[in-house]
């Protein structure tokens, strides 16, 4: 199989990620439920991935990096922990179901949402966002790059504005973390919310919120965290104060296994790879007559991902004959983000989603092509 479905999960792992995991599997107890050995190595391998993601994201205190199931439960408890009745919220077009739903949801309970539209290319202007604050605004909401186009927001230039008005920046980094460098001192981040599978190379099940200091949502759920057990309401002290419940650490070993391996190999050197992986495979089918590519192809800067579709071709039935008769592994459909559908028209079509690995060869990249090319001919 020709896996290019790395925006959905990282199929292809790296070796140490499967390995840690066993080893976790056969040693670990559960973390901060014992005094006893395995239990003992087992806080001490989540410490050591708190600090290893509370490093790569530059986040200072690493009991400000929340450990959750996937970047869903991240933004829930952000989302839902911040936001309260008679605030106004700012996201884009561009948003994942992950974010767009804690939103509507919290429009019931009485916040109000602007959603910024996108333009043609499916690209978010900085001054739309900035246009929208007013006197109600709390926070700014939103992706740092498209999980169907790859496109990227310039979320440096967001930071300033929401710096400057006194606004919470919650950003969704599913689609960038292990890519493209995120610094949350820098950018000025509130919250950042990624799940651990996709270019983190980490297993599925893992999550990460983390928090700037001073900002402390109220937690999505209650219950046992192995300490102040006579209390009955959640220890106001982070990490515990949201992390009910057993963590699912020999996922979490895996992750920091992940993020060793991040280290070793190089962040930038993955996303060189991967994007290199993109262009030979844009080049390669954009003068194709009945393709059409969607997203800003101009950028100095996007993820390794390409979406499109052929002709009035459903995107699913090309997915289909593109596994099934070649072995190439995709993402057809909606993609968990209609707005993006709505901009260029896709809503009944779809679209059919590459996303690109550092794992991916040349050879898997042109017989992706070739692929697309039979297609073509025979449609």
């Amino acid at each position: 199989m020709i896996y290019l479905d790395n925006a959905a999960t990282s199929f292809h792992k790296p070796p140490e990620v499967a390995n840690a995991v066993y080893q976790a599997l056969q040693g670990l107890g559960n973390c901060g439920r014992g005094a006893h050995g395995a239990a003992l190595d087992a806080s001490r391998q989540v410490h050591k991935t708190r600090v290893a993601i509370a490093n790569l994201f530059n986040v200072g205190d690493p009991s400000r990096v929340v450990f959750t199931q996937n970047a869903t439960e991240g933004l829930n408890i952000a989302i839902q922990g911040l936001l309260k009745f008679g605030d106004h919220c700012i996201t884009t077009a561009l948003e994942h179901n992950g974010v767009l739903r804690p939103l509507y949801l919290m429009e019931q309970r009485g916040v109000s949402l602007t959603v910024v539209p996108a333009d043609k290319t499916g690209c978010i202007a900085v001054a739309d966002i900035e246009a929208a604050v007013c006197a109600e605004t709390k926070a700014v909401v939103l992706t740092h790059a498209s999980n169907v186009t790859g496109n990227v927001l310039d979320i440096e230039r967001v930071g300033k504005v929401c710096k400057q008005h006194g606004l919470l920046f919650i950003l969704d980094a599913s689609q960038t973390a292990g890519l493209l460098p995120v610094d949350m001192k820098k950018i000025g981040l509130s919250a950042l919310c990624c799940s651990g599978h996709k270019s983190l190379l980490g297993p599925q099940g893992t999550g990460v919120l983390c928090l700037a200091e001073g900002v402390q949502p109220e937690p999505l759920k209650v219950g046992g965290t192995g300490v102040d057990s006579f209390s009955p309401a959640m220890p106001l002290v982070l990490p515990a104060a949201l992390e009910a419940g057993t963590l699912n650490i020999h996922g979490l070993v895996g992750l920091l296994a992940a993020c060793e391996y991040l280290n070793k190999y190089g962040q930038l050197r993955i996303f060189q790879e991967a994007t290199e992986r993109a262009i030979r495979f844009v080049e390669g089918v954009k003068a194709l007559p009945g393709v059409t590519l969607y997203g800003d192809f101009a950028a100095m800067v996007r993820t390794p991902v390409v979406a499109l579709n052929l002709r009035d071709i459903d995107s699913g039935e090309i997915a289909d004959e593109l596994f099934e008769r070649f072995g190439i592994a995709t993402r057809a459909g909606a993609h968990c983000a209609p707005g993006v559908h709505r901009l260029f028209g896709t809503v009944e079509q779809g679209m059919v989603r590459f996303s690109f690995s550092h794992f991916n060869s040349n050879n898997e990249v042109d017989e992706a092509i070739r692929a697309l090319r039979i297609l073509e001919e025979e449609s």
